[in-house]
Formats: C-alpha cells, sequence, structure tokens
C-alpha cells in the first residue's frame, strides 16, 4: 500500500507541473488534469483505507534520503489508522472542491494557473498527512505556506488581494520559526526527528525532553498556532477570503488549518501537562474571541472565516484537553460541513455577480432551493444540531471540557450560542427574509457542477456522525475520558435554542442590524476584529520599522559615510596634500629636510 500512497501524493505535483508547463493556454484541458489527478489520489486513499481498515500498526517505506554522519532523514510514508482518515478527508473534500471551481472559475482568465496552484497544495497537505518525520513535515508544511500565498493572491492585480497573500505569508513564517525551533529541540534531547522512533522513547521515558519539555511542546505548538490560525497569529485567516471562494473552502475546510491540528494530535506524545494546559487556553481563547467578531460582520464569507477561527479554537482545545480523538473527529465533520458552508456561499456570490454583503441579499430561500437547503443543513451540523454530524463532535467536545476544566465548558458553551446566532442571523437575513437588492431579485440557482459537490458535501455532513469516524479515531490515537454525555449534549442543545431564539428576535423581517445600535461601541469593536491589526500595525512601526530606521540611518551616514566615505575621504585629502610637497624644486626639498632636522634635534635632543 506504501507505493500506492506514493502515486497519491505525487499526482497533483505531476498535474502542477504539466498544467504549469504545457497546458497553461487550455484552460478546460488544464482543469481536467487537475481535477483528474485529485479524483485520482482520492481513489487510491479509498482503496488504502479499504485494504487497511485503519490498522494501528503502520505500514510504512523509508528509503534513505539524507544522512550526515549519525544524522539520517528518510523520506517515506506512514499509513496507520490517523493517516488513512485523514488522507480519505483531504482527497475527498479536495476533489469536491476542484470540481466545484471549474464551475466558479470558469469564466477567469487564469484558470490554468489557479488550478496548477491548487494542484501544487493537494500535494503540499498530502505530504503532511503522509510525513514520517519532522523534517519531511516541515518542507510540506512550507509547502503550503507556498501554495497558499498563490491562491491567496491569484487576483493579485487587488491591491487587498496581494496583501493578503504576504500576510497570510508573513503571519505563518513567525510560526513557524518557533516551530523549528521546537523541531531542532527534539532532535537535541532525543537523537531522532522520526515519529515512531520518538513515540517509541516517549513511552519508554516520558521525561525523555528533561527540563525542556514544557518549552519544546510549546515551541511546536507555535507552528500550529500559525497554520490554524490561533490567538495570537489568528489575524491571517480572515484577510484570506480575498481568495478565490473555492479556495477560501479548501483552506479552511479540510487542508491548511486542519495540518496544525493534525500535527498537534500525531506527535500529541510530546506535550507535557503544562504545555497542554496552555494548549488548551489559548484553543479556548480564540474559540470566543472568533466568535464575538463574527457577531458583527457583514460580508458573508468572512462570517464564515470566524466560524472557522472559532471550531479550530475547539479542536486546539479539545487536544489540550488530552483528546486528540475528540479533535480529530471535530476537524473531519467540521471539514465536512465548513466546506459545504464555504460553496454554498461561493453559489450566492455566483448567483448575485460577486455580491458578499448579507445586508444586499435576500428571498434566496424560493430561488436557490439546492443551495439553500444544503447550506441549512451545514448550518444545522455547525450549531450542533442532531442528527447532523457536527451534533457528534462538538458534544464529544463539550463533554470532554465538561469532565476535565469546568471553566473552559463555560466558555464553550458561550461559543456553542454565539455560533448559532450569527449563523442564523446570516442565513435569516440572505435567504429567508425579503430580497433587499436587484441581483437578489432577479438570482437564480447555480448550475449543476457547482450543485452537485453541495449535494455530495450534504450528505456526508448528514451521515458523519454515523460512520464511526469517531470509533476509528479512538483506535489510532486512543479513547479519551469524557464527563455527563447527558449534561454536554443539554447545554449544546440549549445554546442551540438560545443562539436561534436571539437570532430570530432581531433578524426576523429586519432591513438593517439593531444589535449594533444596542451594543454601541462594542458593536465597532467586534465589526473591526477588537483592533488587533491596529495593535499589530502600531507594535511593528515602533519596534521593527523603528530599528530598520536607526540601522539604515547608521548605515547610511555611520559605517558607509563616516566609515567607509570618511576614510576614502581622508585618504584622497592626505594624498592632495602630499601631492603638493612634490614640487620639483631641489631648494624646496633642501628646505624641507633641514626643516625636519631641526625638528627632530630639537624633539630629541634640546
Amino acid at each position: 500500500m506504501a507505493p500506492l500512497a506514493l502515486i497519491a501524493l505525487f499526482l497533483p505535483l505531476a498535474s502542477a507541473v504539466a498544467i504549469a508547463l504545457f497546458t497553461r493556454r487550455n484552460a478546460s484541458v488544464s482543469a481536467g488534469i487537475s481535477i483528474g489527478a485529485s479524483l485520482g489520489a482520492f481513489l487510491i486513499s479509498a482503496l488504502i483505507f479499504n485494504q487497511l481498515r485503519g490498522a494501528t500498526a503502520p505500514e510504512t517505506l523509508n528509503p534513505n534520503w539524507l544522512s550526515i554522519g549519525d544524522f539520517k532523514v528518510d523520506f517515506g510514508v506512514t499509513l496507520d489508522a490517523l493517516s488513512q482518515l485523514m488522507l480519505l478527508v483531504v482527497t475527498g473534500v479536495g476533489s469536491a472542491i476542484h470540481i466545484y471551481s471549474w464551475g466558479y472559475m470558469r469564466a477567469d482568465r487564469s484558470v490554468s494557473r489557479y488550478f496548477a496552484g491548487l494542484s501544487l497544495f493537494m500535494f503540499s497537505m498530502l505530504g503532511i498527512v503522509l510525513a514520517r518525520n519532522f523534517v519531511q513535515m516541515f518542507i510540506f508544511w512550507e509547502l503550503v505556506g507556498v501554495s497558499s500565498y498563490l491562491l491567496i493572491g491569484h487576483w493579485y492585480e487587488r491591491a487587498s488581494a496581494a496583501d493578503a497573500a504576504k500576510k497570510a505569508f508573513i503571519t505563518n513564517r513567525i510560526g513557524d520559526f518557533g516551530f523549528l525551533l521546537g523541531i531542532l529541540m527534539v532532535w537535541a534531547a532525543l537523537g531522532t526527528i522520526n515519529f515512531s522512533s520518538i513515540a517509541d522513547i516517549m513511552k519508554a521515558n516520558p521525561l525523555a525532553l528533561g527540563a525542556l519539555g514544557t518549552g519544546t511542546g510549546l515551541l511546536i505548538f507555535c507552528g500550529c498556532v500559525g497554520k490554524s490560525a490561533q490567538f495570537p497569529l489568528h489575524v491571517w485567516l480572515p484577510d484570506a477570503m480575498e481568495g478565490p471562494t473555492p479556495v477560501s473552502a479548501l483552506i479552511h475546510a479540510a487542508t491548511m488549518v486542519a495540518a496544525g491540528v493534525y500535527m498537534l494530535c500525531r506527535v500529541f506524545i510530546l506535550f507535557t501537562p503544562e504545555a497542554l494546559s496552555v494548549i488548551a487556553w489559548i484553543g479556548g481563547g480564540t474559540a470566543i474571541l472568533a466568535a464575538l467578531m463574527a457577531v458583527q460582520q457583514n460580508d458573508i464569507k468572512r462570517i464564515l472565516a470566524y466560524s472557522t477561527l472559532s471550531q479550530l479554537g475547539y479542536m486546539v482545545m479539545a487536544v489540550g484537553l488530552g483528546g486528540p480523538a475528540t479533535a480529530m473527529f471535530h476537524l473531519t465533520t467540521h471539514a465536512f460541513f465548513k466546506a459545504l458552508l464555504f460553496l454554498g456561499a461561493g453559489s450566492v456570490i455566483y448567483a448575485l455577480h460577486h455580491e458578499q454583503d448579507i445586508w444586499k441579499m435576500g428571498g434566496l430561500k424560493s430561488k436557490m432551493s439546492v443551495t439553500f437547503w444544503t447550506f441549512l443543513i451545514a448550518t444545522l451540523a455547525l450549531c450542533g444540531v442532531p442528527p447532523f454530524s457536527g451534533f457528534f463532535s462538538k458534544d464529544e467536545i463539550l463533554a470532554l471540557a465538561l469532565g476535565h476544566n469546568m471553566p473552559l465548558f463555560v466558555i464553550a458553551s458561550i461559543v456553542a450560542v454565539l455560533t448559532t446566532f450569527y449563523m442564523f442571523r446570516l442565513v435569516i437575513v440572505a435567504f429567508i427574509n425579503p430580497a433587499k437588492s436587484d441581483p437578489a431579485s432577479h438570482a437564480h440557482e447555480s448550475p449543476s457542477v457547482m450543485t452537485l459537490p453541495l449535494v455530495f458535501l450534504a450528505v456526508l455532513t448528514i451521515a458523519g456522525g454515523f460512520i464511526g469516524i469517531d470509533k476509528l479515531y479512538e483506535v489510532a490515537l486512543g479513547k479519551t475520558e469524557l464527563g455527563n454525555h447527558t449534561v454536554a449534549m443539554a447545554a449544546g442543545l440549549g445554546a442551540f435554542a438560545i443562539g436561534l431564539i436571539a437570532a430570530w428576535t432581531l433578524y426576523a423581517n429586519a432591513t438593517a442590524d439593531s444589535l449594533t445600535t444596542r451594543l454601541g461601541a462594542m458593536a465597532h469593536w467586534m465589526r473591526d476584529r477588537f483592533y488587533f491589526d491596529e495593535c499589530y500595525e502600531w507594535l511593528n512601526r515602533w519596534t521593527q520599522e523603528l530599528l530598520a530606521t536607526v540601522a539604515d540611518w547608521f548605515d547610511r551616514w555611520i559605517i558607509a559615510g563616516a566609515g567607509v566615505k570618511g576614510l576614502s575621504l581622508a585618504a584622497e585629502l592626505g594624498g592632495g596634500l602630499l601631492r603638493l610637497m612634490q614640487t620639483g624644486n631641489v631648494q624646496t626639498y633642501a628646505l624641507l629636510i633641514a626643516l625636519a632636522t631641526a625638528l627632530l634635534f630639537w624633539r630629541y635632543i634640546l
């Protein structure tokens, strides 16, 4: 099976190369190659899963790639139960997004470049999933950063898209710097970077990392903070909405942001209880912070972006509470319904000629019935309503928090209320209330190439809680001790009821957001994302930019001016003065010799 996994890995890369070199001028052929490679990877992943059936013993292929003394790096694949399931999620959801992209992006003048970027992104993400050591993972980790930069900035002619791409790239580099330091510390302490070897060492001696165990774990976590957009590096993810909507679905659902959570679960054994406590609180803080921001957003994609931030906070919190299997279960169900939500939003944007303000929508329930019902299914799943998949995974997170940390359980329950509130605010305003613009009045359903992926993802959203995904993750990562399921379920359903009633009371038939007036200044803080971007801009101006200005002045005037140019000028002036003494007159030279002799006589004899 391992050679088949390598084929699945390199199919998208071959697609990206073929498009870039040979089919750039033929959009339909480029799209076909990219979609075919993605579907091929999905079929291979399904075959691997069917053959191995979530086996706990990993099947590996590990040819030596690099040897420097005792340091050896293999380039291979790991096919344990965790990677098998993640392969299916990435390739399955990714294939649906590929097919949808052909309908959404067909009129774009850079379709080939777009699909080449999608294929490169798929290759990079599959590399992370299959990696069997930290070096291999880090290489693909960086490739995901590069390919996401290309996709977010696809419409680079727009300054906002170019800025968003740079922001995502730079912000992730900050987290990746900590991640790299953590990898080096693991290698220094354990003498290996292979995941299986690390697991064996840590099982034999949980204190193998010594006094630096907590710090090492938190440095590794920095990689997740960047990729999975956790506080304080969460600021890049909402701006990533500047890319095409299918890109938003790909980044926010099954791939890039999921990489951080997947990495935490892959190396969960490295984290000390102290590190896990920090991870849990950062996850919980991110969840409620993002939910508050979502409440006052009016752009349909930004609402979903902050929802992604909030749900990622749930997943990271679950890891920190000692539940990697629970985190991966929610990651999987979230991939289904969040991809569906983004593609549904893309269908609306496409039908309304790229209008994204929910207050300029309305009346879409009857005009776009497939989009509406699939979007509603995904919304109910996100809000944790049975029998949809999100109910089962969110219930496990609430039960986990209830059993391990009561303050985080309260925070998670408040987040559940806010999630229902802002999602049904979106549904009521955009779909149920009367149309509020001419494009909304004349909207019609999207073509089948866009609606069929919606139906496929809706089926997964409905069935995801019943097909045993949670049991497979428990086999891979171990069963987690949960709190009282009945209390957790009651809290989740109560949160849904409160959020739904509040949303319906405030927004049924509303033509403007009355909550903005009621909240006053707080509404502006929530809408403007609590001014994190402005704070970071101020901090950057008075640290990095100030240092750069001082360094530029010092280089320009001290090193280059007084140093390089000053010495050069002194030599030039000295040479000029000495040239004046070269008169060619013998009497002058005799006079100078006499004066010099007299000076020496006075200095040393008198």
